[in-house]
C-alpha cells in the first residue's frame, strides 16, 4: 500500500528531489537546440563564419563534445557518490539529504547533461552534403556550453570540498533547522484543548514516520462534518499500521458526520524517514549523531562534538523564548476545530542534553560546555521551560 502524503508534500517532495534541475536543464537543451537549428537551416539568420568549418569538421567537434561530456558527468556522479559514502559513514545517515538537496551539485549534472543533449540535437541536424549550410550558431552554443561546463565542473570540485567540512554540514543543518522554527513555531501561542466526545478515530494507513500535517484540509473537513479533529502523531513520530492517527470529536454545537476515512488519511504524510518540513526535532538529531559519533572511541573528535553542541545550543535558545508549538485551526468564534501537538522543550533538552552526557562520560570539556549551555538556557527561558532545564542544571 502506497504512504499517504498531502498535495503540498508531494510538491515539496519535487522541488527537493534530486532529479529536478537536471531534468528541467536537459529539456530546455533539448527544446533550444531544435528550435536553433530549424531557424537557422529555415529562415537563413546572419551568422556565417562564426565556426567556419565543414560537416566533417562539426561532425568531429560535436563527437568530441559528446564523448567529453560524458566523461565529465561520470566523473560528477562518482565524485558525488564518494561524498556520500563519507558524509554517512563519517557523520550520520540523516545528512545525505544536505547533500542531494544541493543545487550546485543539481546545476553542475544539468549543465553536462544540457551540454551532452545539445550537442547531439545539433550533430543530428547537420547536413549531409558540403554544400549545405552549417548551424553555425548551434555551433558556437555548443562550444559555449563547453566552456560552462568546463567553469562549473572547477566550481563543483572547490563546492564539493568546501561542504564535506563538518563545520558546513553543522552550519546547514542549523539554517534549515533556524527557518523550521520560524515558519511552524509562533513567538506566542494561546492555549487550546479539545474536550469533545470521540466519536470516530481514524486509522494509520501505513507505517512509517509522520512528516507533515496538512491543518487547512484537515479544518475544511471538520467544518464540512460538523465535528473537530485532533492530530494524534507529531511530526517525527513513528505510527503503526492501523495505529491512531486522527480523532474526531462531537462539537457542543451540533451532530458530526462520520468523516471520510481515505480523504482524511491523505492530510498526514507518513514516509520512510524524516524531513526538515515542519519536524523541528530532526535538526536536533543530526546535530546529537555527529555530537554522538565524533564522541565514539573510533572517531574521539571532541571538537566536532563540541561544534554541533554550540550549533545546538543556538537553536534551544531560540525555542527557550517561545512557547511549546501546537498546530492550530480556529473558526472566526474561536472554535477549535483542528489541534495538532508538537514536541516539547523537554524532548530537544534529551536529545542534546542527557544523551551527550552520556556519550561524553570522561570528556571533561562536553561536560562544561553542556553545564553551560543549561545554566545560559535558564536565564533567557519562559518560565514554563525551566523545570525542565532546571532537572539539567548541574548539582553542586
Amino acid at each position: 500500500m502506497s504512504r499517504p502524503r498531502t498535495p503540498a508534500a508531494r510538491l515539496a517532495e519535487i522541488r527537493q528531489s534530486f532529479w529536478l534541475i537536471p531534468a528541467l536543464f536537459a529539456a530546455s537543451a533539448v527544446v533550444v537546440a531544435i528550435g536553433l537549428s530549424v531557424l537557422e537551416l529555415r529562415l537563413r539568420l546572419p551568422v556565417e563564419t562564426i565556426l567556419p568549418s565543414g560537416p566533417a569538421g562539426a561532425r568531429s567537434l560535436l563527437s568530441s563534445i559528446i564523448t567529453a561530456m560524458i566523461s565529465f558527468t561520470a566523473l560528477v556522479f562518482s565524485i558525488t557518490v564518494v561524498a556520500l559514502q563519507l558524509a554517512s559513514s563519517q557523520y550520520s545517515p540523516r545528512v545525505l539529504r544536505t547533500f542531494l538537496q544541493d543545487r550546485v551539485i543539481q546545476s553542475t549534472l544539468g549543465t553536462f547533461v544540457a551540454t551532452f543533449l545539445f550537442a547531439m540535437v545539433v550533430l543530428a541536424a547537420l547536413p549531409a552534403r558540403d554544400s549545405e549550410r552549417l548551424p553555425e550558431l548551434s555551433l558556437a552554443v555548443s562550444m559555449s556550453l563547453v566552456l560552462a561546463s568546463t567553469a562549473m565542473f572547477i566550481y563543483y570540485l572547490h563546492h564539493i570540498t568546501t561542504v564535506m567540512r563538518v563545520s558546513h554540514i553543522i552550519v546547514a543543518i542549523g539554517a534549515q533547522t533556524r527557518r523550521t522554527i520560524e515558519q511552524h513555531v509562533p513567538d506566542r501561542e494561546e492555549p487550546a484543548e479539545v474536550t469533545g466526545e470521540v466519536v470516530q478515530v481514524v486509522p494509520a494507513a501505513a507505517a512509517g514516520l509522520v512528516t507533515s500535517v496538512d491543518l487547512a484540509l484537515l479544518a475544511r473537513l471538520a467544518r464540512e462534518h460538523d465535528c473537530a479533529i485532533t492530530v494524534v502523531p507529531a511530526p517525527g513520530d513513528f505510527v503503526f499500521t492501523e495505529a491512531p492517527l486522527l480523532r474526531c470529536h462531537r462539537l457542543p454545537s451540533g451532530e458530526p458526520r462520520p468523516l471520510p476515512v481515505e480523504r482524511v488519511a491523505h492530510s498526514v504524510t507518513i514516509d520512510v524517514e524524516r524531513t526538515p518540513g515542519q519536524d523541528v526535532g530532526f535538526g536536533f538529531r543530526q546535530l546529537a549523531d555527529i555530537a554522538t559519533r565524533a564522541l565514539s572511541p573510533a572517531s574521539n573528535d571532541v571538537t566536532t562534538a563540541v561544534r554541533a553542541v554550540q550549533e545546538a545550543h543556538e537553536l534551544l535558545r531560540r525555542l527557550a523564548t517561545r512557547p511549546d508549538p501546537v498546530g492550530i485551526v480556529r473558526d472566526d468564534d474561536g472554535t477549535v476545530r483542528v489541534l495538532a501537538k508538537r514536541p516539547t522543550y523537554d524532548i530537544y533538552l534529551a536529545m542534546i542534553i542527557d544523551e551527550l552526557r552520556n556519550a561524553a562520560a570522561g570528556e571533561p570539556r562536553i561536560n562544561r560546555l553542556l553545564d553551560a549551555v543549561v545554566a545560559d538556557l535558564d536565564s533567557v527561558a519562559l518560565p514554563t521551560h525551566r523545570p525542565a532545564i532546571r532537572r539539567r542544571l548541574p548539582t553542586r
